[in-house]
């Protein structure tokens, strides 16, 4: 139990927390939220006991097995693999004592130590780092890699590694799926929902905070307060609160019109029954969202484009890669005014790589391609970033675009952004990632172009600027391509989905619950083949692709079932924690709600066994499948 009472916490001379109380109990999954600079962080560092407080008290069990990422790396030549072991610190002080047993000849001692490695699992410790990194994307032969070898962002895939292989009491997990892509973030999803301990969790990912926690703690106004329920519980609570006040209701019922019109004009011209399905009921979950950011300090929207060329860009049977070898080929694809694409694909599948083609920052190697002579591009991608003027503020960026502009018009722009009063005067050097994504977003908007190409737009921005973005790009009139990790991003915004993958793209039929599936059979199909090798040299591609076809024909039933399972347990979950918000109301157990309190007692002893039935059938699935490989 981590108990807070009446904390004050301040961070230099600003308050971040006055006077606030919450008790976080044993195996809670907690998402902690409020805007950028609140105190999420420096709560984590409280409890790292990196901070100490001003006022009140904080206490928690002692001998509790805290685990966090790790913000910095060490450029050491230790494996990689061995380097997450190093997160299970207990096994590695066993390891040194067996060690030492060993060099003083002490049977005895290495006999009980042999012992409580059993008991710790520590056998088993390098296939859990395997797993974990397969999970996190890297390949197996990189297990073996030294740590100096990776890259900033794989280094902290590293380290977020390390500290889910900490057998911990409380995880802190701040901002975890910056550095993933969507694969790995719907692995790690699955991977923390099963998590025995309790969870903290700071993220921007509306989905990911969804669907792996049951409490939030919002801060805000230099309070925190804890809610029960997921994040889209929390938003209806503060819907309802901001709806009591005058002003804010009356914008919250024009950004419900705005939305409901939206949703009517994309029914209306909808095509593709399933991803319109899909879309159409990530739209009217918009209208809730909007109710509960309605005092969101972003409001921007893309003026009308110019011109609308069709067709904007034209593929034609186009080979792309690095030199001389292509990653991907035979790509046929012809981009209209109005098209919403979203492009999914594993890491490294070359989703990034097919963007630069299309904003024609990297030549075709075969193939031809055509852009429309009135074509304006706007691009947005991380080293984007790296291109802004550090010593310059973001009044000169827009004037360097547009320098017959009034100071003024420019003032009033920015602070759609929250760019106000001397921060637009201010060099960007020292702002944050998220400030320096803003000003790249404010700048492209400000272009006005006809075709949005955006690669992971929302890395480093937080909730209120993400639903902004999301507002924004569904009433963009031009055509949107996108690569994101964000999933409700990708549901609200996009209705067409292209799969990039297997040296190729082509339109994937399905949503993105079906890529979900699609993602677990070709691990299967990989784990299997990698385990099976001696006569694949005497199979060539086309035999391959047969044998591929018919054993996830001969899966089919089982993912099927699986999908089913999935979609119930999502049900069941949610019905379990409608009925402990109901519990949580005090009014419930007064004697003239007697019966209503047996009723929802009872409603929630059967949600709660069906829940454990379709827990037992899903591993059970599971199992079914995984037994597939050998």
């Amino acid at each position: 139990m981590l108990n807070f009472k009446n904390i004050s916490l301040r961070r230099g001379t600003r308050v971040l927390l006055a006077n606030t109380s919450f008790t976080l109990h044993k195996g809670q999954k907690v998402g902690i939220t409020g805007a950028n600079g609140v105190g999420k962080s420096s709560l984590f560092a409280l409890l790292r006991n990196e901070l100490h407080l001003d006022a009140g008290d904080f206490t928690m069990p002692p001998q509790l097995e805290v685990a966090h990422v790790a913000q910095e790396t060490p450029a050491v030549a230790q494996a990689a693999i061995e380097y997450i072991i190093d997160g299970d610190q207990e096994l590695r002080r066993i390891q040194q004592a067996i060690n030492k047993a060993e060099q003083d000849n002490n049977g005895l001692k290495q006999a009980e130590l042999f012992s409580k490695m059993d008991v710790i699992g520590g056998y088993t410790a390098t296939a859990r780092a395997a797993r974990l990194m397969n999970g996190l994307g890297f390949k197996q032969p990189q297990e073996q890699l030294s740590v100096s070898t990776f890259s900033g962002g794989w280094r902290m895939r590293l380290n977020l590694a390390q500290a889910l292989m900490c057998r911990s009491d409380v995880l802190l997990l701040d901002e975890p799926t910056n550095h993933l892509d969507l694969d790995a973030v719907i692995w790690l999803q699955d991977w923390l929902c099963k998590y025995p301990g309790t969870l903290l969790l700071i993220s921007h990912d509306r989905e990911f905070l969804d669907s792996i926690t049951d409490h939030i703690v919002h801060i805000e106004n230099q309070v925190g307060v804890i809610y029960t329920g997921n994040y889209s519980a929390f938003e209806k609570i503060r819907a309802e609160k901001l709806a009591l006040q005058q002003s804010s209701f009356e914008k919250q019922q024009r950004e419900i019109t705005h939305i409901q019109s939206f949703i009517t004009r994309f029914r209306a011209q909808a095509t593709k029954a399933k991803q319109a399905q899909s879309r159409i009921k990530s739209l009217q979950r918009m209208e809730l969202i909007a109710q509960a950011h309605v005092d969101s300090p972003f409001h921007f929207s893309f003026p009308p484009p110019g011109k609308l060329p069709n067709p904007m860009i034209k593929l034609e049977n186009i080979g792309i890669g690095y030199g001389e070898t292509n990653i991907l080929n035979n790509i046929n694809l012809f981009i209209s005014p109005g098209d919403r694409i979203g492009l999914l694909g594993p890491n490294g599948a070359g989703k990034s790589t097919l963007i630069k083609v299309l904003a024609n920052e990297l030549d075709i190697n075969t193939g031809e391609i055509q852009f429309a002579d009135t074509l304006k591009l706007g691009y947005f991608a991380q080293h984007q970033l790296e291109q802004l003027n550090l010593e310059e503020s973001p009044l000169w960026h827009l004037q360097k675009i547009n320098p017959k502009a009034t100071e003024k018009q420019l003032r009033n722009f920015l602070g759609g952004f929250n760019f106000k009063d001397d921060k637009i005067f201010d060099p960007i050097a020292p702002f944050s990632g998220g400030e320096k994504a803003r000003l790249v977003l404010a700048l492209l908007v400000y272009q006005n172009p006809n075709l949005l190409l955006l690669d992971e737009p929302t890395n480093h921005l937080d909730l209120e600027m993400r639903h902004a973005l999301s507002v924004a790009l569904q009433d963009y009139q031009g055509a949107i391509i996108i690569v994101s990790h964000d999933r409700h991003m990708l549901r609200s915004v996009t209705d067409q989905l292209y799969l990039v993958a297997n040296g190729t793209a082509s339109a994937f039929d399905g949503d993105l619950d079906d890529y979900r599936l699609w993602l677990n059979e070709q691990k299967l199909l990989s784990n299997n083949n990698s385990g099976d090798t001696s006569n694949t040299s005497s199979i060539n591609k086309k035999e391959q692709r047969k044998l591929d076809a018919e054993r996830r024909k001969t899966l089919k039933p089982l993912y099927d079932a699986l999908k089913k399972a999935d979609k119930a347990l999502e049900k069941y979950h949610q019905q379990q924690k409608d009925l402990e918000n109901q519990l949580t109301d005090t009014s419930l157990y007064d004697e003239a709600n007697k019966s209503r309190l047996k009723q929802v007692l009872q409603e929630k002893a059967l949600v709660d066994s069906a829940l454990e039935e379709t827990e037992i059938e899903w591993i059970e699935i599971s199992e079914q499948l995984e037994a597939s490989e050998d």
